[in-house]
């Protein structure tokens, strides 16, 4: 009897014990992911406020999360057997129990490296490459959202600028509404050449069209950046202008940048622009047209917002995006995708975790 409840037991045990890690994989990936996702909305959103109000952004990344599940058990028995009275023969009597208990721990463990130095020199302050521009048009990112929040010039022709108070040349936004139309026919295709002796450049295809308005529209492009309309490769390269007709220039913008324009129209409290806390920024008008095409509404309130997409506190106020707010939605995953394209710098180096065996 005492060893079969024991077996019994042990048997149980262990088959609690196997099963705990396959059985909390699938809540623990969607609970982690979705914590991560939306502290990484918050933390950008609060560093874009901060900006408004001459604050240093600061980044804490999460560079390692560890799950770490420990579950214990013990197992006691105890038998007699025999008579009560050993004086007097009586019937033999036994007797038994068995007691089990056992305990479960949860010990997450989740690492954080601040973004500085290096890390912040190239993620922040490095221009985004040409060729990530080109790739977000080609993952099938509108050109109307991309072009604008990415790009200062192309061959010399401005973009709007809320942190100068520059407007777009009408040319600019004509360009940006060409590729807009020539994205979903594909009459515009990205080619990245990696030569064995030399860097990285990018090429823009202008595709064969039997379509005579789109051919007429790949034409009306060439025109606007002064490229000779035969051409048909382009190489694509980041910088001023050069004047050559053959080659597409791209002044393009760093993370710090785009988030110094986004600043820029950040709802603040009137008191805090006149009392100095807050530059002054774009003022909000029915005509305005914010990063052409590319909004960003950020609200302020000095209560927690109940429906927001994303929300932060600075200086005892909510800052907050609505949730029915999909223009700005949008512009705000755009930003969001331009962060992790700008992850290609040098990595300090991550810290080390050594999780003992019986975690």
């Amino acid at each position: 009897m005492r060893r079969k409840i024991a077996v019994s037991l042990l048997s149980l045990l262990v088959t609690t014990c196997s099963s705990i890690g396959p059985v909390t994989m699938p809540r623990d990936r969607i609970d982690y992911a979705s914590s991560i996702g939306n502290s990484w909305k918050e933390q950008t959103l609060l560093n874009i406020v901060k900006l408004r109000y001459g604050d240093m952004p600061i980044f804490l990344e999460v560079a390692q999360v560890i799950a770490g599940y420990q579950l214990q058990g013990t197992l006691g028995t105890s038998f007699t057997a025999g008579n009560f009275n050993a004086a007097v023969i009586g019937p033999f009597t036994a007797t038994g129990n068995a007691t089990a208990a056992g305990t479960y721990t949860d010990r997450p463990t989740v690492i954080y490296q601040p973004l500085t130095g290096v890390d912040f020199l190239k993620r922040l302050m490095t221009p985004i490459p040409p060729s990530s521009v080109l790739f977000a048009l080609q993952a099938g990112y509108s050109a109307e959202r991309v072009m604008p929040i990415t790009l200062d010039s192309i061959n010399g022709i401005n973009n709007a600028s809320n942190r100068l108070g520059r407007p777009a040349d009408p040319k600019f936004t004509r360009l940006v509404d060409l590729m807009r139309e020539a994205q979903p026919a594909g009459a515009i295709q990205i080619r990245i050449e990696r030569p064995k002796d030399g860097s990285e450049s990018s090429v823009l295809i202008f595709g064969p069209s039997r379509d005579p308005e789109l051919a007429a529209k790949g034409r009306e492009i060439k025109s606007i950046l002064g490229i000779k309309p035969d051409l048909r490769e382009l190489k694509v390269n980041y910088g001023g202008y050069s004047g050559r007709d053959d080659e597409i220039d791209m002044k393009t913008r760093s993370m710090l940048e785009i988030m110094l324009e986004f600043a820029a129209v950040v709802q603040v409290p009137e008191a805090d622009v006149v009392q100095g806390k807050a530059t002054p920024g774009v003022v909000d008008t029915p005509s305005a047209r914010t990063l052409s095409g590319s909004p960003l509404r950020v609200l302020v309130a000095d209560t927690q917002p109940r429906d927001a997409f994303v929300a932060a506190q600075y200086d005892g106020r909510w800052f907050w995006i609505a949730d029915t707010d999909i223009q700005s939605k949008y512009t705000f995953g755009v930003i969001m995708l331009l962060f992790s394209i700008a992850d290609t710098g040098v990595r300090g180096s991550a810290p080390v975790v050594t999780i003992p065996a019986n975690q």
